[in-house]
């Protein structure tokens, strides 16, 4: 195998040199070979990739410590001057190159197995809102345990007209990453409850409207309290207990700017304690009256 003296290829006298030295000796004789400069010419085409291959092995502090031992020992030789070696077909490198300083893979700083990044699990939870603190919206603080078993309180916004079971997340409160990956998310579950006033059904609000018999025998006009405003109907005479009134545009939001029903389940009432005028005019109207529901 011939030896290469890759200082005397980039035009330096011995190994006393420098880094910079080195650096400067390359670019001016990779100037001078180059095939852009010299075209169609094999000789300078194979003495550019001796030139690379000289300022890859010296420009490295480690291969150019083991070339120097070999170039202490070959330098005085006859056989130390520049020649050309033998090279794979489409190679950079020579047969020299390979036997002392292994493939271009093998002078690569090898690189750690190193896992990549992946983002933490997320974690969830959920919160009970009224009805009422759904429709207009509510800012609520919530506790979450950490995986450390610590107590971590946070602020949710719950926007207006949010529906059941909805999911708000917050955006890098679960579990931390693995391997410098992102923190997982926090995906906080809300339930809205029923209440004595209202039921949630889909976008609709079912509340229950109470009438005297002689309301709902005669037919009368009523206001009650909607969930965000008062509304006023009218009773239609002979209304039967368990019959429904839907208004519309009176119930919950429906998420796109309109709102559902409000559905008024009627249930008839009579007094518990009713006084003697009462009584006594109860009994007249059973007497006087042929009506019998259950032969209806």
């Amino acid at each position: 195998m011939i030896f290469k003296d890759y200082y005397k290829i980039l035009g330096l006298q011995n190994n006393k040199v420098s880094m910079a030295e080195i650096k400067s000796a390359y670019r001016e004789q990779a100037k001078k070979y180059h095939p852009d400069v010299n075209i169609a010419n094999k000789k300078y085409e194979e003495r550019f990739k001796d030139i690379n291959e000289a300022y890859r092995v010296l420009s490295d502090s480690l291969s150019k410590r083991k070339y120097d031992r070999m170039w202490n020992r070959n330098v005085g030789r006859k056989n130390a001057s520049y020649e050309e070696s033998k090279r794979s077909k489409d190679s950079l490198f020579s047969d020299f190159f390979t036997m002392f300083f292994g493939s271009v893979e093998e002078n690569k700083p090898k690189m750690k197995n190193k896992k990549a990044p992946s983002k933490g699990e997320n974690i969830e939870t959920e919160i009970n809102i009224s009805i009422e603190d759904a429709f207009r919206g509510k800012e609520q603080t919530i506790g979450v345990r950490t995986v450390e078993g610590k107590l971590k309180k946070f602020k949710v916004a719950v926007p207006a007209g949010i529906q059941n079971n909805e999911k708000i997340r917050i955006v890098g409160q679960g579990k931390p990453g693995v391997d410098g990956g992102k923190n997982g998310d926090l995906f906080v579950r809300v339930k809205i409850k029923n209440d004595e006033r209202f039921i949630l059904d889909g976008y609709n609000l079912r509340t229950n409207l109470y009438l005297t018999p002689w309301e709902a025998a005669l037919s009368t006009k009523v206001t009650i309290n909607g969930i965000n405003e008062d509304v006023s109907i009218y009773v239609p005479a002979g209304i039967q207990s368990g019959e429904k009134i839907e208004i519309e545009d009176r119930g919950y939001k429906d998420g796109k700017g309109g709102r559902g029903k409000l559905i008024l389940d009627t249930k008839i009432m009579i007094p518990k304690r009713p006084n003697e005028k009462e009584l006594e005019l109860f009994k007249q109207f059973s007497e006087m009256s042929k009506f019998n529901p259950r032969n209806s």
